[in-house]
């Protein structure tokens, strides 16, 4: 039966029916993957808003000898920004229902993987990315 109130304990049923925990050793790796995994979303994040900030950039050097290879460079930064895009979408809606099981371990283990993942990843005083998009999931 699946809780419908936030509830404590080592008996956790993640994202499909095979991933139970039924020890105290299987649900703290299922915490770490949660950490692990909650801290990678970051790290992709991170990676996407480089790419769409080298994908808007204009060239520093308009030389003629560099000036065709500009295209392509931007056509490629594009498309791997909507490449990871999705991937984070994708990682980001299976983290939202990973929280959805309603155990308190899980979801500390995901927001504090969140806040390490930000503050490795994405926290950084050089070279910093601005969004234009204040909702949290784009």
């Amino acid at each position: 039966m699946m809780h419908m109130t936030l509830y404590w304990g080592k008996d956790v049923t993640l994202l499909i029916d095979s991933w139970k925990t039924d020890s105290w050793l299987s649900y703290l790796l299922t915490l770490l993957a949660c950490f692990i995994f909650s801290s990678f979303y970051q790290y992709m994040e991170d990676r996407r808003l480089r790419f769409g900030s080298l994908a808007s950039s204009t060239p520093s050097l308009p030389s003629s000898a560099a000036a065709p290879l500009i295209p392509k460079y931007r056509r490629s930064a594009k498309f791997m920004t909507a490449v990871l895009f999705g991937v984070n979408s994708a990682i980001g809606y299976l983290l939202m229902l990973v929280i959805m099981s309603f155990n308190g371990g899980v979801l500390l283990a995901v927001v504090s993987g969140l806040a390490v993942g930000y503050l490795f990843f994405r926290f950084s005083d050089e070279d910093p990315v601005v969004v234009d998009n204040a909702c949290a999931c784009a």
